[in-house]
């Protein structure tokens, strides 16, 4: 049967051992962040959890693939490091939110859509591939010594072993080793017991002052990094991984929105999508909107029933499996480049964008700008790098 009618013939919603595997390879990503924000904000992980796992059930069943649903990165980044309190995070959640549904609405995204090329997007989706492999190598792996290091090499054996495979998925094997490890080096069972209890989240309205500072605080450094990586490139995936799904960037960047418009009222950190989220979860099995409704039903579980000793819960799992989890989406990600490395001057647009991404302050959006000059520069002959 043609690989095109396969694709075609894919449900919207699957649930089996690979969707189940899949639904963890945005883990790495995803759960550092929300310890750090709950940690240095104060705000209740009940509506946090609660809110994360509702977004992700709304994006798996809107979609019917592995749309993402990530914690904004620049967003946290600010909270983490400042400690800002959660009533300028709604008010700044709010406040992007409004943003992108302008940018929608209008059609000014589909204009932005037009203006980008591939090479940039592709460098964004390369600086955000260095970005996860440093995270990974630097912080995860290193994280428990000699016992985390050995731990490690087996899950990347593993993983080279196994990736691909159907029978047995790599990222359920992987996660295998480290609920094991857990269990033996580190499960604390009065802490989980603690723990144990049914927590609803919070009725907020943010006031209008809070929506301000929010917005100027929060949401303004967040915007170019969400217009590279979590609309641009998170479409250039879906056309890579999905060719027969038309899906615009205009409709993603409205779910974006709703999310957004919705997540403070009650509690939740603002989200995002993302192109890495959605390599995570196909590198790893996922198909289809299943992966994303497990995964939803993960935090919706932890923040219902364990949310007050969450930070607590999650320690037991090691953090180098996640390392590895996270490196191999890295990986995925860089690989991306393969369908411009025969241009040269594509190539090397990308190569740039990507270490402005990575290496600076607001280097998505410095990214975004030079990448997108520096190629139609080249175009009209004014910059000579090559073919």
């Amino acid at each position: 049967m043609p690989l095109t009618a396969t694709r075609s013939a894919r449900p919207r919603i699957r649930f089996d051992r690979n969707e189940l595997a899949g639904a963890f390879g945005d883990l790495g990503t995803d759960l550092p962040l929300l310890i750090g924000i709950i940690a240095a904000s104060g705000m209740d992980s009940a509506g946090v959890l609660i809110m994360f796992g509702l977004m992700q059930v709304f994006s798996g069943l809107w979609y019917g693939m592995p749309m993402p649903v990530q914690p904004l990165k620049a967003f946290a980044a600010l909270v983490i490091a400042q400690k800002i309190p959660g009533r300028l995070i709604f008010g700044g959640g709010l406040a992007i939110g409004v943003s992108m549904l302008l940018l929608s609405v209008t059609g000014l995204i589909d204009a932005l859509a037009r203006l980008v090329p591939k090479p940039v997007v592709r460098g964004i989706q390369f600086g955000l591939a260095l970005q996860l492999a440093t995270l990974a190598l630097k912080e995860y792996v290193p994280a428990d010594g000699l016992p985390g290091y050995a731990l490690a090499a087996a899950g990347f054996l593993v993983t080279v072993v196994l990736l691909g495979n159907r029978r047995w998925p790599a990222a359920l094997v992987v996660l295998a080793l480290g609920v094991a490890y857990g269990l033996v080096f580190k499960l604390d069972l009065a802490t989980a017991q603690r723990a144990i209890g049914l927590h609803l989240p919070a009725w907020h309205v943010p006031a209008t002052t809070d929506i301000l500072t929010g917005a100027v605080l929060l949401a303004l450094p967040q915007i170019p990094l969400s217009l590279g990586n979590s609309v641009l490139a998170t479409r250039q995936v879906v056309q890579d991984y999905f060719p027969e799904r038309s899906l615009t960037v205009r409709q993603i960047s409205f779910t974006y929105a709703l999310m957004n418009l919705v997540n403070p009222l009650l509690g939740g950190f603002p989200v995002c999508h993302g192109s890495g989220g959605m390599v995570g979860h196909y590198t790893f099995g996922g198909r289809t909107g299943g992966s994303v409704l497990i995964y939803g039903g993960l935090f919706l579980v932890l923040g219902l029933f364990f949310s007050q000793g969450f930070q607590q819960i999650v320690q037991i799992f090691p953090l180098p499996v996640l390392g590895v989890l996270l490196l191999f989406e890295a990986l995925t990600l860089a690989t991306l480049l393969r369908d411009i490395t025969t241009h040269r001057s594509d190539l090397l647009v990308a190569l740039l964008v990507g270490l402005l991404c990575a290496g600076l302050p607001y280097g998505y959006l410095v990214g975004l700008v030079v990448g997108t000059t520096v190629y139609y520069a080249m175009r009209r002959g004014w910059v000579g790098l090559g073919k």
